[in-house]
C-alpha cells in the first residue's frame, strides 16, 4: 500500500516554545523524505491548540524547500473560509515551487469558532465549500477564466503562476456524511477519509463513493483514496494501548470536546452521536485506532488492507516513538 502521514501541529498544554513544534514536525517531515512515504498531508485549524497552521500553504513551501521528492498534501485547506481566487494563486504558486508536487485536499471544516470569526454563516458552510472548489478548479483550468455563483463571480482571469501539473494538480475532497461523498462522485472527485470514524464505517463510505461514481459515469479504479487511521505503535502492546488510550482522551478533550458524548466525523454534516452506555475513549481504542507492537500493527494493516480494502495508509502517529517505529519496522514491511 502507499503510505503517507497526516501531520498535525499539535500543541499540547502549551508546555513547550510553539517554534519547537514546528521545528519537530520538519525533522520528522525531512524523515519522511528519506524513507519511502508518499506524502505529508497539512491540516489547516485555526484558534486552537489541536493543530496550530493556520496556512497548510505557508507551511507546504517550507516543506518544498526541505524535502526532495515527497509529495506535498493538504487534508484539507477549509476552502469556504477564503475567497477562491487567492487560494487558487496560493496552491498554485506552491506547487510551481515544489516542482509540482501538491496534493490538493479540499475541506468545508466543522468548527463553529472558524465559522464565526470569519464571518460564515453555519447554514452556508456546504454551499460555499462547494462553490469555492468549482470556482479553484476553473481558475486552474482555463488560460482566462469565468466562473458565476450565489458568492463568488469573476470574469476573464488570468491566474498567475499557473500550477505546474497540468491541467491542474490532483484533486481530493475530505467528505464523511453520504450528501457530501455524492457530491463529490457527482464531480468526478476522489475523496480523503477522515480518521474518526470507524474501520466498518470507512467501508461502508467508500462503498458508497465507488457507487455513486459508477452510477455518475466515472470511473474510481485510477484514483488513491487515502483513508486517515491514527496510529499508535510502541515495543509491546501494552505500550502501544496506553499511547492509544491517552491519545484517544487528549483527542476526545481538545478536538471533540471535553466533556461530549459525541465523536466527529471530520468533514460530516454534523457529528455523530454515541449511544449512552460506549465510552468515547473505548471506541476509538476497539474501532478506529491501529495500535501494537510493529508486528502487531503491519498484521492489523494487513487485514484493513483487504476489508476495507486499505490501499493509501494516511497515517497519523500518536507519538514520536510511533511515527519512529512507522518508520523503522512498518512502513518497509507494507509500502510499495
Amino acid at each position: 500500500m502507499k503510505v503517507g502521514v497526516l501531520q498535525f501541529f499539535s500543541w499540547p498544554g502549551r508546555k513547550a516554545p510553539i517554534e519547537s513544534v514546528y521545528q519537530r514536525a520538519l525533522e520528522r517531515i525531512e524523515v519522511m523524505d528519506r524513507t519511502g512515504y508518499d506524502a505529508v498531508w497539512l491540516a489547516e485549524h485555526h484558534f486552537n491548540a489541536f493543530s496550530v497552521c493556520p496556512s497548510v500553504t505557508m507551511m507546504g513551501t517550507l516543506v518544498a524547500a526541505r524535502t526532495e521528492r515527497l509529495r506535498i498534501g493538504t487534508a484539507g485547506t477549509l476552502a469556504g473560509l477564503h475567497h477562491p481566487l487567492h487560494l487558487a494563486e496560493q496552491l498554485a504558486l506552491l506547487d510551481v515551487l515544489s516542482d509540482g508536487r501538491l496534493n490538493w485536499g479540499a475541506a468545508r471544516g466543522f468548527d463553529s469558532t472558524e465559522f464565526r470569526a470569519f464571518d460564515v454563516e453555519a447554514s452556508e458552510t456546504v454551499d460555499r465549500f462547494r462553490e469555492n472548489v468549482l470556482a479553484v478548479l476553473a481558475a486552474w483550468g482555463s488560460e482566462r477564466a469565468s466562473f458565476h455563483g450565489r458568492y463568488v463571480s469573476f470574469d476573464d482571469i488570468e491566474l498567475l503562476p499557473k500550477p505546474a501539473q497540468r491541467p491542474m494538480p490532483p484533486t481530493w475532497l475530505a467528505v464523511s456524511s453520504p450528501p457530501a461523498i455524492g457530491w463529490a462522485a457527482e464531480q468526478g472527485l476522489p475523496i480523503l477519509m477522515d480518521p474518526h470514524s470507524s474501520h466498518r464505517e470507512i467501508g461502508r463510505k467508500l462503498g458508497l463513493w465507488r457507487a455513486a461514481m459508477a452510477d455518475n459515469g466515472h470511473h474510481h479504479e485510477q484514483f488513491d483514496i487515502p483513508i486517515a487511521r491514527l496510529l499508535a505503535v510502541a515495543d509491546t502492546d501494552a505500550e502501544a494501548e496506553a499511547v492509544a488510550r491517552r491519545g484517544a482522551g487528549w483527542m476526545i478533550g481538545s478536538y471533540v470536546g471535553a466533556g461530549t458524548k459525541k465523536v466527529l466525523a471530520q468533514g460530516a454534516d454534523a457529528p455523530m452521536d454515541l449511544a449512552p452506555d460506549v465510552d468515547p475513549v473505548d471506541r476509538y481504542v476497539d474501532e478506529v485506532m491501529v495500535w501494537g507492537s510493529p508486528a502487531r500493527v503491519v498484521d492489523q494493516l494487513e487485514q484493513l488492507r483487504e476489508t476495507i480494502p486499505l490501499a493509501y495508509l494516511m497515517a497519523a502517529p500518536l507519538s514520536g516513538r510511533s511515527f519512529d517505529l512507522l518508520t523503522e519496522r512498518v512502513l518497509p514491511a507494507i509500502a510499495r
